[in-house]
């Protein structure tokens, strides 16, 4: 008998190489700084012993993060067009991640602990003996509070994008 031959196999996709233009434009240098100082944020927080609504702060910052880790990679290797339905409005889906997601969730992840840091300033005092979480707390709120600023930044530069009717993120 004849032998039937294989099914076609999926089409072939070019090698993976890096989208250089995005690194270097203002949404790539802004993704870097958002990933550099969420981690500051989330790893300080997650160093230190934790409880209540940082428990929430937490995990605002590390949704984000990763989220944004995503937007990032799929960014860098020009690949989004894969995300079904999100890679067409790619300029869109970034938009509303800055500004509903990092900005709204920063700035509520920097104002719960900024007010675990005021919680706890009386422990800054000289002479006090226990450990003391209010240079953790503080640091955590200002990573977080220039994040969230990062992230508007990205915000309001995608919309400047989508404002003059384009469509790419560079």
């Amino acid at each position: 008998p004849p032998s039937v031959p294989p099914p076609p196999g999926p089409p072939a996709r070019g090698s993976l190489s890096l989208h250089r233009a995005y690194l270097r434009s203002p949404l790539g240098l802004l993704r870097l700084g958002q990933l550099a100082l969420g981690a500051a944020f989330w790893v300080t927080v997650a160093a230190h012993k934790y409880e209540g609504a940082a428990h929430f702060a937490l995990f605002a910052a590390v949704l984000v993060w990763l989220l944004t880790l995503a937007l990032f990679g799929l960014s860098l290797l020009g690949r989004w067009e894969l995300v079904p339905w999100l890679g067409s409005r790619w300029l869109l889906t970034n938009l509303v991640h800055d500004l509903a997601l990092g900005v709204g969730l920063y700035a509520a992840a920097t104002g719960i602990m900024g007010h675990k840091a005021s919680q706890r300033s009386y422990c800054n005092l000289p002479g006090y003996s226990q450990h003391c979480l209010y240079g953790a707390y503080l640091s955590a709120s200002v990573c977080g509070g220039i994040t969230a600023c990062l992230y508007l930044f990205s915000g309001l530069y995608c919309m400047s994008r989508r404002c003059r009717d384009q469509r790419d993120i560079i």
